[in-house]
């Protein structure tokens, strides 16, 4: 049972005075759009002011939640933030996974998915096979020095004609970088730090998660259906990264780029990873979000009723 007159403190540990910033990252962290949870953020800001507080108590919040959202969605919207407030008493490190073919978004869910939980450990699969190639001649391990659409190029073993080599490649490829974040996945662990960690070598089934017991670990995978969508995201990349990531060269590359998607949704299928359709980021965001949300929740329900004990 939530007590509703408990005090919303964004940082418990920390004792600090009310933050409308930290407020609303805590509220962006439900799913909320930044702009609406600054919204509600200011409105406990002023009303703190009126009453000289430091502090709201959740029956307070839900009020101002209504009352800037509406009850329906103000009544979530306070769901969601006790579960917020779950996660933050989780004990063991929460591990994001995040797969996906080339220019679904992955980087930018990552990104928008780490703020809103707080999390400072962000991690591409693309850092991890550039270190590898330092360590790994080309000579000695070949599939990791070219691009996960282009890694057919580096097949060595003769294949049967009509063979897909640029599934074949990335397979090949996937199977070297697993090696690596399995290991950097390891030492979070250690380390107890949450994690999200993207790229297009996550791909279900090719990682151990029995491995990782003393975490949380969560998996997804992004997808784009619409194939003059997904196009668009390489033009909007070439513009955001100055021209060092062209938009031609993955145009030319764009029906291998595919068929890799093709393949990862139905490993996705095959293993029972959540897929999200990353039509609008926005959206995706707030899936994913409900998502660890809702699993957090769970994993924490056993252990308070355990700790409860017999009524």
């Amino acid at each position: 049972m939530i007590d509703e007159n408990a005090f919303v403190i964004v940082d418990p540990q920390a004792n600090l005075p009310f933050s409308k910033g930290l407020m609303a990252q805590s509220l962006m962290a439900t799913g909320l759009q930044p702009e609406r949870a600054y919204e509600v953020a200011a409105a406990v800001e002023r009303s703190l002011r009126r009453t000289g507080g430091s502090a709201v108590t959740l029956a307070k919040l839900r009020m101002i939640a209504r009352d800037k959202l509406g009850q329906a969605d103000g009544d979530a919207l306070i769901g969601n933030f006790i579960q917020w407030q779950q996660l933050r008493r989780l004990e063991r490190p929460l591990i994001i996974l995040i797969g996906g073919t080339t220019g679904v978004g992955k980087s930018t869910l990552a990104t928008q998915v780490a703020h809103r939980l707080g999390i400072v450990r962000i991690t591409s699969t693309d850092t991890i096979r550039q270190v590898m190639r330092a360590f790994f001649s080309v000579d000695l391990m070949p599939a990791i020095h070219t691009s996960s659409f282009d890694a057919g190029a580096a097949v060595r073993v003769p294949m049967p004609s009509g063979t897909d080599l640029s599934r074949i490649g990335f397979i090949e490829q996937t199977e070297s970088v697993c090696v690596g974040i399995e290991a950097v996945v390891a030492r979070a662990i250690e380390e107890t730090q949450s994690m999200v960690l993207e790229g297009v070598h996550v791909v279900p089934g090719f990682l151990d998660h029995s491995r990782w017991r003393e975490a949380l670990v969560l998996e997804f995978v992004l997808s784009v259906s619409d194939a003059d969508h997904h196009r668009t995201h390489f033009t909007v990349r070439e513009y955001d990264t100055g021209g060092i990531r062209p938009l031609q060269g993955y145009l030319e590359h764009f029906a291998q780029i595919r068929r890799i998607q093709k393949y990862i949704l139905g490993r996705a299928l095959q293993h029972e990873v959540t897929v999200i359709d990353n039509l609008d980021i926005d959206a995706s965001v707030r899936a994913v979000m409900t998502i660890i949300l809702q699993a957090v929740s769970e994993y924490q329900q056993p252990a308070e009723e355990q700790s409860a004990g017999p009524c």
